[in-house]
């Protein structure tokens, strides 16, 4: 008996042939990829990971109120805040106030990244973020991010804006400082947003957390929040 030529069942196997294209050709999200590790992956290529443990994270926090009370830490994720009347770290420390975490892993020599993913809340205006500590006087420190009305800046300088719009988001900040060549490359959400001239120096450090600037009418509360903080060097 020959075969059918009817045309419902061509129709049929033209169907056949379409679904099984399509499923063929179908792509999905992968997994995880919240955060912005997938934006700056091909920043940290050639680099390797610094090991730290919880010992390494040191908060520094105004001297007179208990840690939890400026602090928390929960699912990963780093949450500091400050006031602006709030005291420094110590009664004999001449910088403002502030809530910190220091990197305690200091370094002299090669390229050094740090990496993390930062939330800064509404109205938080008047704060340094992120910090690269050291430098030859009269610097204290070769690079700060901070954060004015919502936009990132390189220190208090508002026409060097690295992001105009990071409240209320998560924006992956990785930072490269090339001891010997003396620069800092800043890159926001993996696209490159500054390069600027370090600030000499024999040791520094990583820096992030909320510490209050005097320039442009801080807010009288400063938060932000952190995860994915990771330090990466190479030769």
């Amino acid at each position: 008996m020959a075969a059918s030529n009817s045309p419902t069942s061509c129709s049929l196997l033209l169907l056949l042939v379409v679904m099984a294209v399509t499923a063929s050709s179908t792509t999905f999200p992968v997994a995880g990829g919240g955060g912005g590790s997938g934006r700056s992956a091909h920043l940290t290529a050639g680099f390797t990971r610094v090991r730290l443990t919880e010992s390494h994270f040191v908060v520094q926090k105004p001297y007179d109120v208990p840690l939890r009370e400026r602090y928390e830490q929960s699912g990963g994720v780093r949450r500091m805040w400050v006031f602006a009347t709030d005291k420094p770290i110590s009664s004999s420390h001449p910088g403002g106030a502030r809530t910190e975490i220091k990197v305690d892993k200091i370094y002299s020599s090669g390229v050094w990244q740090f990496e993390g993913d930062v939330f800064v809340p509404s109205g938080t205006s008047g704060a340094s973020v992120m910090q690269i500590f050291g430098a030859a006087p009269p610097h204290a420190s070769t690079l700060m991010l901070h954060v004015y009305g919502g936009r990132l800046t390189y220190y208090h300088d508002l026409t060097k804006v690295l992001a105009a719009r990071v409240y209320d988001r998560w924006v992956r900040v990785n930072v490269v400082h090339d001891v010997a060549a003396g620069n800092v490359t800043v890159f926001v959400d993996g696209e490159r947003r500054l390069s600027a001239a370090g600030h000499g120096g024999t040791e520094h450090y990583f820096k992030f957390g909320v510490y209050k600037q005097s320039h442009h009418q801080p807010s009288r509360r400063m938060e932000s929040r952190w995860k994915n903080v990771a330090v990466y060097t190479k030769p």
